[in-house]
């Protein structure tokens, strides 16, 4: 099993940047990349980006390119999202989740390519 804690989350205004941390425990080596969806009241799970495992290769939803950034830190095994130049519209609960198989361009964006998931952070942005 292995377990997700999110953090990093909270109130800032539009402008703002926020750095969301996913800290992964367990078995993290039998996982092949970790993603980050959100999730606004009501609404389904949208993608927001993944990296696979080797750092090599990242993958970012249309509406945050350029203002996310996803990174890792192997030493610490914990995922990092980058939040520049929030929107209101970025108001969501966001959540990161653990791949057990090799992410790629096509199942990356798709919740169901993930096993494991956090219990989300709060991200709410004033405008």
């Amino acid at each position: 099993q292995v377990q997700l804690v999110e953090s990093g989350g909270g109130l800032v205004q539009a402008g703002g940047s926020l750095r969301l941390s996913c800290a992964a425990s367990g078995r993290t080596g039998s996982t092949y990349g970790v993603g980050w969806f959100r999730q606004a009241p009501g609404k389904g799970r949208e993608f927001v980006a993944a990296i696979r495992s080797s750092g090599f290769s990242t993958y970012y939803a249309d509406p945050v390119k350029g203002r996310f950034t996803i990174t890792q830190d192997n030493e610490k095994n914990t995922v990092l999202l980058q939040i520049n130049s929030l929107k209101p519209e970025d108001t969501n609960d966001y959540y990161c989740a653990a791949s057990r198989f090799p992410l790629n361009a096509i199942g990356a964006n798709e919740d169901t390519s993930y096993d494991y998931w956090g219990q989300g952070t709060q991200v709410t942005v004033s405008s």
